[in-house]
């Protein structure tokens, strides 16, 4: 019997070995990560980011998250601009990290999810009852309608908005509708697509161009789009590309121009990191666990997705990526 009881202790003391193992093994650094940790993050991603911070700092709880939510290409400003301290950087829109970021203030992308633009609105909505996919757009051209979108100098979603109002043009066969719709309820332009969402709840306005993932979020009632116009399908980009808006560059005074494209999220650590440590370990989480959650809120993941940045990005997150041809 001292012999059985002998073996059962062993037996135990290896599965309590081999659990502190895979313990180790979910984690991306071997050392507890401390310190205070700064997530720039696009305003679509409040709710899925508020997840994973609550869900990572349940194992990380000596690291301080602090978030700020703002238009992706203000989020890439306080970077560039600013030289606001960001560990990490979660944009609506992986152009924009390519674009404003790269190579000067970061070396690498990560494409992680889809989504797709929608029409939102509430039961008082007026001519709610009346509105579908053939005839939104009549609706929100009528004169007691007012709908709002987000700035596109500042949010990824502005600029989708726009872009799907100029493929309805083209879908629809109905030449000048972009520049109604685009000239229309300017004064109710915001700088991210969730500052809109106080201005429907209170009926100040009727609709919103807004994505598919932050409507289910907050449980608002949306009307699906067609996809040639709703920029969710990768099989149609090049239809999306027959579109393009002028925007704001760099420099003041500078214009650049943005053709269509399928939605499609993107992470990076900036290159002036401060808790790279941290970043890391978040960055991994995010991509992994984080990813599902992600999932659960309404967007698709593309992970692994294909880059031109595959050999700048680290080891440890090049199994998220493939390398473009």
């Amino acid at each position: 019997m001292n012999k059985l009881a002998l073996f059962i202790s062993i037996l135990f003391y290896l599965f309590i070995i081999g659990c502190n193992n895979n313990e180790k093994k979910s984690s991306v650094t071997k050392d507890s990560i401390t310190g205070t940790l700064n997530i720039f993050h696009a305003g679509s991603m409040s709710v899925p980011v508020k997840e994973i911070c609550d869900s990572f700092n349940a194992i990380h709880k000596d690291v301080q998250i602090l978030t700020e939510a703002c238009g992706s290409k203000q989020c890439a400003r306080n970077i560039s601009d600013l030289k606001k301290d960001c560990d990490v950087f979660v944009s609506a829109d992986y152009k924009v990290i390519e674009d404003m970021l790269i190579p000067n203030f970061a070396t690498w992308c990560i494409p992680f999810a889809g989504n797709e633009m929608t029409i939102v609105y509430n039961p008082k909505s007026k001519h709610c009852n009346e509105i579908n996919k053939d005839n939104w757009y009549e609706i929100l051209l009528k004169k007691d309608v007012i709908f709002a979108r987000s700035d596109p100098n500042s949010d990824p979603c502005g600029v989708r908005a726009v872009m799907t109002i100029k493929l309805a043009e083209k879908f629809y066969n109905k030449p000048g509708l972009a520049s109604k719709m685009i000239a229309k309820n300017k004064n109710y332009m915001r700088p991210k697509e969730t500052d809109l969402l106080a201005l429907l709840e209170s009926n100040s306005i009727d609709y919103i161009f807004l994505y598919k993932s932050v409507a289910e979020q907050h449980k608002l009632n949306y009307l699906i789009l067609p996809n040639e116009i709703n920029l969710k399908d990768p099989a149609m980009s090049d239809y999306y590309k027959t579109v393009s808006v002028e925007l704001n560059g760099k420099k003041l005074g500078e214009k650049v121009t943005e053709t269509g494209a399928p939605m499609v999220y993107g992470l990076t650590i900036p290159t002036e990191v401060k808790n790279k440590k941290a970043a890391n370990e978040f960055a991994y989480y995010f991509l992994t666990k984080g990813n599902k959650i992600i999932e659960a809120n309404g967007q698709p993941s593309v992970i692994p997705a294909f880059t031109k940045y595959y050999d700048q990005i680290p080891e440890l997150f090049k199994k998220f990526v493939k390398k473009a041809n």
